[in-house]
């Protein structure tokens, strides 16, 4: 699978940038701030229909514009399906594929897969749970984009049943238990349905990329210990258990449905819905203790790294040669590390890199550059190709 086209107009500081690829190794070297990220981020966008950086979609839309634009071709052995995405500043997006409008943007899921390497990866293993969960997520949405859309029901569902329990107890006191109660036992139905199909989908993730990450680990600590992931559900040991899959959803939800039930009570006193996905977490551990408060700086980043390279190993195990894309993160990693993952990248069918410093990329890692600036000619400032040139000094003009 590999990029073939990608057109971007209002994206971010590009008001508008046109490139055609190739399955190679494409690199953009610029200073920070040029928009070199911004690139990628497009990209990742596309394959997930969320940015790697912010929560919201805003921040995408260049400054001053309605919406932001992104087209990208893409080839999967010898199938061509082109993505356009309208990211509005506000209200919804639309999306095509092929010209054709879509009446949901998830319907583009699937199309391109992809893997970002970044330095906000460390959060993975360093942040809170939402990172973690969000890295799940991403890898269903990929892989199994009918889950994805029961993600985005949920949390449709879980803001209009967090809204209510604000409410409930102050309604309550007024007279009006049996409503706030009738209502509730309606939103608890479809949030334990929905919330069962979006545990069954990460629990089958989780279970099949586990093997990757620790065998990822090992191969760039060889040295350090054992490397494992489980997932935890707030809902308990019961769901922690269950294999996960289609075949799992009935179970786990009776057992979310009662969870819901028997925390009633604590929920409209807290006024915040305490069980569901949107509380688990995905465990780390090496060794005997957990990753996170535990692990060194360079434990931290080697479990990061395996986390990605298992991604990359679970999407080709399904069939797919995702694109890999490496955003300014050989700077943050020391020279065994970056060699370790020059070696694993450099099969890729593309890959995407982006540096400020030129040298900090291993001298293995070659193909073409595409030097990134910005301009503030004519106008605010927005980024620019200086140069475009493949790595025998040859220029592309694209």
């Amino acid at each position: 699978m590999f990029v073939r086209e990608l057109a971007l107009t209002d994206y971010r500081s590009w008001p508008t940038a046109q490139f055609t690829l190739a399955p190679e190794t494409t690199v953009f070297v610029g200073r920070n701030g040029f928009g070199k990220t911004n690139l990628l981020e497009s990209l990742f966008y596309v394959a997930t229909l969320r940015s790697h950086r912010v929560s919201t979609d805003a921040p995408l839309v260049r400054s001053g514009c309605d919406a932001a634009r992104v087209s990208a071709t893409v080839e999967n052995d010898g199938r061509e399906l082109t993505v356009d995405l309208t990211i509005a500043a506000q209200g919804s997006n639309k999306a095509a594929i092929n010209t054709r409008p879509v009446r949901r943007t998830r319907e583009v899921l699937g199309i391109l897969r992809t893997v970002l390497f970044a330095p906000e990866d460390l959060a993975l293993v360093r942040g809170d749970p939402g990172e973690r969960r969000r890295f799940v997520d991403e890898l269903v949405a990929q892989l199994r984009p009918i889950a994805a859309g029961a993600k985005a029901d949920y949390d449709r569902v879980l803001r209009q049943r967090s809204a209510l329990l604000k409410t409930a107890g102050a309604a309550m006191r007024r007279g009006e238990t049996d409503t706030v109660m009738s209502t509730l036992d309606v939103w608890d139905d479809q949030l334990a349905d929905l919330g069962a199909q979006v545990t069954a989908a990460r629990l089958a993730v989780v279970r099949q990329i586990a093997p990757h990450v620790t065998g990822g680990y090992a191969a760039i600590a060889p040295h350090s210990r054992p490397a494992t992931i489980a997932y935890r559900s707030a809902a308990g040991l019961e769901v922690d258990a269950s294999p996960g899959g289609d075949e799992s959803v009935p179970a786990i939800r009776e057992i979310l449905g009662q969870r819901l039930k028997d925390m009633r009570g604590r929920e409209i006193d807290r006024g915040l819905c305490l069980v569901g996905p949107h509380r688990d977490d995905l465990e780390l551990v090496l060794g005997d203790e957990p990753a996170k408060g535990f692990a060194s700086h360079g434990e931290s980043w080697s479990f990061a790294l395996a986390l990605r390279l298992a991604s990359v190993e679970l999407l080709r195990e399904d069939g797919v040669d995702p694109v890999i894309m490496l955003d300014d993160v050989f700077a943050e990693l020391d020279v065994r590390r970056r060699e370790k993952l020059a070696e694993f990248t450099a099969g890729a069918e593309q890959l995407l890199v982006t540096a400020a410093v030129a040298d900090d990329i291993p001298a293995a890692v070659g193909g073409r550059r595409i030097d990134v600036g910005v301009s503030d000619d004519d106008g605010p400032r927005r980024s620019v190709i200086v140069s475009d040139a493949s790595s025998n000094g040859e220029s592309s003009n694209d």
